[in-house]
């Protein structure tokens, strides 16, 4: 597990959503080192943590409903985030209000390092996931902070939605990936 939250870890050092979180970067990386652990072990119980064999990228997905109580409540953010709380609850309120209560699944996290970009393996977590959901026929949501990634889950089923603004802070581009349940096979 160490070997994906330090991955996740190099995703928030240049996230904008993170660098408004945290703004200073040392400060960024030892918040996130602390409450990316939670969100991990979360997943790795309650929902599903794919990652490429050789550790470059990874996939962080979460079940909707979950069976447990909220992954990070405000309680627990305060003794994880410092001074930066305010700001992660405001994040947690506008996704919060985006979110949808009926079954889905959430993703979370999907990050390829630098040097492993452009061999298809975003695309391919993504396609081991999508098999798995769509055996039960749910949708998936998401939020991202980037164009790049925005356009890249489009490119993959994904409809984007209007852009969510964080006050003071940057944007977020809602994606949503109907639900496409596999007909059942006639027996023979």
């Amino acid at each position: 597990m160490a070997a994906i939250v330090a991955l996740l870890v190099d995703a928030a050092a240049t996230d904008p959503v993170a660098a408004w979180l945290v703004p200073d970067p040392a400060e960024r990386q030892d918040i996130f080192h602390r409450v990316l652990p939670i969100e991990v072990d979360h997943a790795v119980e309650f929902g599903t943590v794919d990652v490429t064999l050789d550790m470059t990228a990874v996939a962080v997905w979460h079940h909707h409903p979950a069976p447990e109580a909220a992954l990070l409540a405000d309680h627990h953010l305060g003794a994880f985030t410092g001074m930066a709380v305010p700001r992660f609850q405001r994040l947690h309120t506008l996704v919060r209000r985006y979110r949808s209560d009926a079954p889905h699944h959430w993703l979370a996290w999907l990050y390829v390092a630098p040097g492993a970009r452009g061999h298809g393996f975003g695309r391919a977590l993504l396609a081991h996931h999508h098999q798995r959901v769509d055996q039960i026929g749910y949708p998936v949501d998401t939020l991202v902070t980037a164009t790049t990634a925005r356009d890249h889950l489009v490119g993959q089923g994904y409809r984007a939605g209007v852009p969510l603004h964080l006050l003071t802070g940057p944007q977020l581009w809602p994606l949503h990936r109907a639900g496409r349940p596999v007909p059942p096979t006639m027996a023979g």
